[in-house]
C-alpha cells in the first residue's frame, strides 16, 4: 500500500539523486577586444561566449576564438579540445588540451584551467611553437587530466 511515508521516502531519494547529478560549466574570458568565443560539439554550436552548464558529461567538444579567419571546426586557429566527465574508474575523467595540429594553427594566445577541482591544472599557449600544445598527434603528454567529479573549465583568449 502506498502511504504518505512512502511518498516522503521517494521524494528524499529523488532529491538525493538530483543533488548528486553530474554537471559541468564552461566559462569564457575573451581579453582580446575582438572575436567571438565559440564552443562546438558534434557540429552544434553550444556557446558563443556565454557561460554554459551541462547536466551531464560534455564529450569531445572544441573551443576557439572566431576572429573571422577560422573555419567552423576551428581550422586556421588555436583550438581547445575538451571532454568533461565524472570519472567512473581511474583515468576515465576529464581531459583538455590545446591543439595546433594542421589544419589548426596559432591565432591568439589561449589557455584553459579547471575550477571546482584540480586547481591549478591547465595550460597556456602564448606562441606558435608553445610546448603545451599538440603539434602532431603523438604529443599526448600535453593533455591535462582531471579526476574530480563535476569539474568546470575556464577558457581564456589573449592571456
Amino acid at each position: 500500500m502506498f502511504s504518505l511515508r512512502s511518498a516522503f521516502l521517494i521524494g528524499l531519494a529523488a532529491i538525493a539523486v538530483g543533488v548528486n547529478a553530474e554537471t559541468h560549466t564552461v566559462h569564457f574570458a575573451n581579453n582580446c577586444g575582438f572575436g567571438t568565443p565559440t564552443l562546438i560539439q558534434g557540429g552544434n554550436v553550444l556557446s558563443t561566449g556565454g557561460d554554459v552548464t551541462f547536466g551531464g558529461p560534455l564529450l569531445g567538444a572544441i573551443a576557439y576564438l572566431q576572429t573571422g579567419g577560422c573555419g567552423f571546426n576551428g581550422e586556421g586557429c588555436t583550438l581547445i579540445e575538451t571532454t568533461l566527465r565524472n570519472p567512473t574508474s581511474p583515468g576515465s575523467g576529464s581531459s583538455t588540451d590545446i591543439s595546433l595540429i594542421p589544419p589548426h594553427s596559432f591565432s591568439v594566445t589561449s589557455g584553459f584551467g579547471y575550477f571546482g577541482g584540480c586547481e591549478p591544472a591547465g595550460a597556456d599557449c602564448t606562441f606558435a611553437d608553445c610546448p603545451t600544445a599538440f603539434h602532431v598527434p603523438t604529443d599526448t603528454q600535453v593533455q591535462v587530466a582531471c579526476q574530480v567529479n563535476n569539474v568546470n573549465l575556464a577558457i581564456t583568449f589573449c592571456l
